[in-house]
């Protein structure tokens, strides 16, 4: 098995790091977005996307500010991680996302996360 390359992608959004962290760490808010629903005991947390499940823990969480996953199917070390930056002179809001794919689905998973996150925008009325 090769191992995955990680990769940080920084996206602007017009939000209060409040109203975003809703979105990024809650399933209602998750389910606006991310996945067709989002359910959640606790740690572990359950996206559904057109009927098929993926399960992931919550690894880190600072309120907030930030929320790691790790899929619980994924055989390695290797995470998913929103983070909210603010820009401490412009206030400026970013969402940074960190994740891991294949090296040659790269292009891949860069254009899902766009597409995820333009979406996220779209739901903030951040567009």
């Amino acid at each position: 098995m090769e191992d995955k390359i990680k990769y940080e992608m920084e996206f602007p959004i017009h939000s209060s790091p409040q109203l975003l962290y809703q979105y990024i760490a809650t399933p209602s808010g998750l389910s606006e977005w991310f996945a067709d629903n989002v359910n959640s005991r606790g740690e572990l947390f359950t996206f559904i996307w057109d009927g098929s499940e993926e399960q992931a823990k919550v690894i880190r969480k600072k309120s907030g500010e930030l929320i790691k996953f790790r899929w619980l199917e994924s055989e390695d070390e290797t995470f998913f991680q929103m983070k909210i930056v603010v820009d401490e002179i412009t206030k400026d809001v970013s969402l940074m996302v960190t994740d891991f794919t294949d090296e040659d689905e790269m292009d891949e998973a860069r254009m899902l996360w766009e597409n995820q996150v333009s979406d996220l925008k779209h739901v903030l009325g951040s567009v």
